[in-house]
């Protein structure tokens, strides 16, 4: 089960965070701070798995941004984990149109509203690009309107 899905910049600063199970904002902060610094300090050469506090951490780098997904124990694939990282940031891309870190920080509410359409409760839901973007497609184009219930 997924614990937690970062996505970090270059220099750490954490650019959407979304946890699946409570966590105090103190152990939070300690767990970002310390896994950023490790998936941030790993060389391209060396993989992008690791162990950490118990979590099997599963990180990519896109361009500016890292995806870090954390699990929990032996029940999650680490191979599974890479290629909905890779899902996640073609529907991303899909949608914003070659991502940036910028399109996260502006668009937080889309970017989370995207990353829930797909993960819920920590299980991966849906993968298909389509159905992920059909209702954030349909919420824009409702706003669009001259007489929605949205403005």
């Amino acid at each position: 089960m997924i614990q937690f899905i970062l996505m970090v910049n270059k220099q750490g600063q954490t650019r959407l965070s979304s946890y699946y199970n409570w966590l105090s904002m103190s152990s939070r902060v300690a767990l970002e701070s310390e896994c950023i610094r490790r998936c941030l300090s790993r060389s391209e050469l060396q993989c992008s798995f690791l162990e950490f506090r118990g979590y099997k951490i599963t990180y990519r780098r896109y361009a500016s941004l890292f995806f870090i997904v954390g699990t929990d124990g032996e029940e999650e694939n680490e191979l599974g984990m890479l290629e909905f990282i890779h899902t996640l940031v073609e529907t991303l891309d899909k949608y914003f149109e070659s991502v940036c870190e910028l399109d996260i920080m502006f668009n937080l509410e889309k970017a989370h509203f995207i990353l829930d359409e797909m993960v819920m409760n920590g299980m991966v839901v849906e993968t298909n690009k389509a159905n992920i973007l059909r209702p954030i497609l349909l919420l824009q184009r409702e706003a669009g309107k001259d007489d929605s219930i949205f403005k």
